[in-house]
């Protein structure tokens, strides 16, 4: 039978997208604003984006187009680097890293090689990345399948598109939660053939990082990964300097922490990195110079005392092209699921170096840097036509305060300011997956 097209769906209102890096070519020279645009979506795409008054003719008059006056229509933000699993630890009271990894996560994530429960943790999430305009992902599991599998099966009813991996594990954790080499390679081996490139689901190859693999996971890792170079791999790496002297005293041989994953043929494009917090000029040339990727992570890094990630140095490097760098919310180390808390949190550590991080190289790094990060730019990531319509819908007087600081705003900079200053998942004003909208009053209802 022929395909049959679904209905158009319309929005319009305000809308910010990003034609280009601000870091590269400034704030205005890379946003493009439609102060009343339309956007027309069908099949999951956009299918026109542009002025209201030039596009309305296009309109079918049987199409009704939600209208937000108020808001602010931005494309779908994109979360780079979250542990599904950590959901139950969020805000869990203070240790450093390797601490908090023993007394909570590992705790937690034994837990989730039951099915059903996995799927019950995964639901949550799903809701919560919504409730808070997050539209993509790319999600730690645990080292169980099951948590992989609950997932994927989760965000086919949401429609999202996530990039998700089984964690690898064989050394250096519980004994419930350690695989080894074969294992990992054949169980994560078995969910991409399940997973990867079913609708908008793709696989992540996701070693924990270096202190819980062997030499002999890691090779094999590598050796999947060069086998399926079309999926992603994600780790963590240079997270806080404990763990560094870790590495050191496991891998005496590499000449640093990311000469270890390079030492093993895990960098490259597709490569993704979370924290990368302490790196050498030689990791992050290493980094740049292979086409791997950063993940952000602001929240879960003071939280955890862990250290201040210099994104200035990341997305401006003085010569080469830009490091691709991605914002992250890390829960549960991180401490909400909100891209604009995670933003203000990214203003606040880029001013421990100094650099005043700007409102729209924020929004920037939430969006189309995350989706270059993800290697998803041809995809999502900006509101463009061809592009997968997922929008968030910003109400710009979500709170009392936020309503009396906007009526003293005098520019779009000066709003994106405030909103990620002040805003939370109250300033979702709606949402749509892939074309459709999101039911978000539905979230809890049993």
């Amino acid at each position: 039978m022929p395909h049959s097209a679904s209905p158009v769906t319309a929005v319009r209102g305000p809308a910010l997208t990003f034609a280009d890096n601000p870091f590269v070519v400034g704030d205005d020279a890379a946003m493009h604003y439609e102060p009343d645009a339309l956007i027309l979506m069908q099949d999951g795409h956009i299918t026109e984006f542009g002025d209201y008054g030039a596009l309305k003719s296009r309109l079918d008059p049987d199409v009704a187009v939600a209208h937000y006056p108020h808001g602010l229509i931005l494309p779908g933000f994109i979360d780079t680097h979250v542990h599904y699993p950590q959901t139950q630890v969020i805000a869990s009271y203070g240790a450093r890293l390797i601490d908090w990894l023993n007394t909570y996560t590992f705790v937690a994530e034994q837990q989730f090689s039951d099915a059903a429960y996995a799927r019950k943790v995964a639901d949550v999430f799903l809701e919560e990345t919504l409730r808070t305009g997050t539209t993509t992902a790319a999600v730690y599991g645990t080292i169980h399948p099951e948590s992989v599998d609950s997932l994927f099966e989760a965000a086919q009813k949401t429609g999202q598109r996530m990039v998700a991996g089984k964690v690898m594990m064989d050394r250096n954790a519980p004994p419930a939660l350690l695989d080894t080499a074969q294992s990992a390679y054949d169980d994560s081996l078995a969910l991409i053939e399940r997973w990867h490139g079913q609708g908008r689901l793709g696989y992540a190859i996701t070693p924990r990082f270096a202190p819980t693999s062997t030499p002999a996971q890691l090779e094999a890792a590598a050796t999947l990964w060069a086998q399926h170079p079309d999926v992603l791999m994600q780790t963590h790496t240079s997270e806080n300097l404990e763990e560094l002297e870790w590495v050191k005293a496991l891998f005496p041989d590499h000449a640093s922490y990311v000469d270890v994953y390079a030492d093993y043929g895990l960098t490259g494009p597709g490569a993704l990195f979370g924290h990368a917090i302490h790196l050498s000029d030689r990791e992050y040339a290493l980094l740049q110079e292979s086409g791997s990727a950063v993940a952000h992570c602001p929240t879960s890094n003071t939280f955890l005392g862990s250290g201040f990630f210099d994104v200035q140095q990341a997305c401006t490097p003085s010569a080469g092209p830009a490091l691709r760098t991605g914002l992250a919310t890390d829960v549960g180390g991180g401490t909400s699921f909100s891209m604009l808390r995670t933003m203000a949190e990214a203003y606040r550590v880029a001013q421990t170096h100094r650099f005043p991080l700007s409102a729209p190289k924020a929004y920037w790094l939430a969006t189309a840097g995350s989706a270059q990060a993800l290697r998803l730019e041809d995809k999502i990531g900006q509101i463009k036509t061809g592009m997968e319509a997922d929008l968030h819908i910003l109400d710009l007087r979500s709170t009392p305060l936020i309503d009396f600081r906007m009526q003293y705003c005098e520019s779009l900079t000066e709003a994106l300011f405030i909103q990620m200053i002040l805003g939370d998942d109250r300033a979702t004003q709606a949402v749509y997956v892939a074309g459709r909208p999101v039911n978000l009053d539905g979230f809890g209802a049993q």
